[in-house]
């Protein structure tokens, strides 16, 4: 059997086992799952269609704002009906083309996440420190074109892992113990050698955290220092409540996010369901945790809520 397990095999589908050990409870599971989902979709949803009916809004934080509600969607979208899938209907079978798409499609979707919190301190940090220019230097078409750029730079850095991933030869077991198309999870079914997809997943990660989290620091850096020279009580809590929810994002993103990256490599320890159920809290409390947070923070965005819930 053992022999067998490892013959070289081209596969046409994996099979997604979905929580290894919690198989009879998974329609328990589903419940907060898709309660989060749902939530988060009606909440980023709700930014969309505000800030776009809008015309006040239609400013660089709030087009921000949209662009990370547009993730948000995307990225809980590209995961939990597939979860879902499994956890109701036991539909575990799954295309090596779909796979490799799915794999390809949140993975961006989180790079692209890293990009948008970067911008978005950016932001923040030129309308506390430079108020007078932030009209000059932060227009909606620069927003849109970094917004552009962020993307495009998603694309290439993690494209080669899918087609390298393609280029392999799967073995006879096609287990997946996943919900989803993790790219170490496919790459651990591979029997060639996967030391390239390891080193560049491990590099790929440092590099995106590393290069956004710098203008992350330093920004809250430069704003920390000018929040000192702010006298005035008013001004200063101003500024404090602009920032809350961004640094509430920041924390709610890079630590999960780098234990799901890290977990594959260095966390023999940690039991599957452990990590799994993890993965799967990412994708989904993230998105339904940011409209809340940035519908609570932001004045402006919370009035306009509360007129269009006064006319409905």
């Amino acid at each position: 059997m053992a022999s067998f397990n490892l013959t070289p095999y081209e596969p046409s589908s994996f099979t997604l086992t979905g929580i290894p050990g919690l198989e009879d409870v998974h329609v328990w599971i589903s419940i907060p799952f898709a309660t989060f989902y749902i939530i988060g979709l009606f909440g980023n949803f709700s930014i969309l269609l505000i800030v776009g009916k809008e015309q006040t809004l239609h400013k660089p934080m709030y087009l921000l704002l949209c662009m990370l509600a547009l993730k948000d969607i995307g990225m809980s979208t590209s995961v939990m009906p597939r979860t879902l899938l499994i956890f109701w209907f036991n539909l575990k079978v799954i295309t090596l083309d779909a796979c490799l798409t799915q794999m390809l499609f949140f993975e961006v979707i989180s790079i692209v996440h890293s990009g948008i919190l970067a911008t978005m301190a950016i932001d923040r940090y030129v309308a506390i420190c430079i108020p007078l220019r932030y009209a000059t230097i932060l227009t909606n078409a620069r927003i849109l074109k970094l917004g552009l750029v962020v993307v495009i730079r998603a694309f290439l850095f993690f494209l080669p892992l899918p087609l390298l991933l393609r280029s392999q030869p799967f073995c006879a077991n096609r287990l997946i113990q996943h919900t989803f198309c993790d790219h170490m999870a496919v790459a651990n079914m591979s029997c060639g050698n996967i030391t390239i997809n390891k080193v560049y997943g491990l590099v790929l990660a440092f590099v995106v955290i590393g290069s956004d989290l710098t203008p992350i620091t330093v920004s809250y850096g430069l704003i920390i220092k000018a929040l000192f020279r702010i006298t005035s009580k008013k001004a200063h809590q101003k500024a404090l409540n602009t920032c809350s929810a961004h640094i509430f994002v920041i924390l709610m993103s890079y630590p999960p996010g780098l234990f799901c990256a890290l977990a594959y490599r260095f966390g023999k320890g940690i039991a599957p369901h452990v990590h799994i159920i993890l993965a799967n809290l990412y994708f989904v409390t993230a998105p339904m945790f940011n409209p809340i947070v940035y519908g609570v923070k932001t004045k402006e965005l919370r009035n306009k809520v509360g007129k269009l819930i006064c006319r409905i």
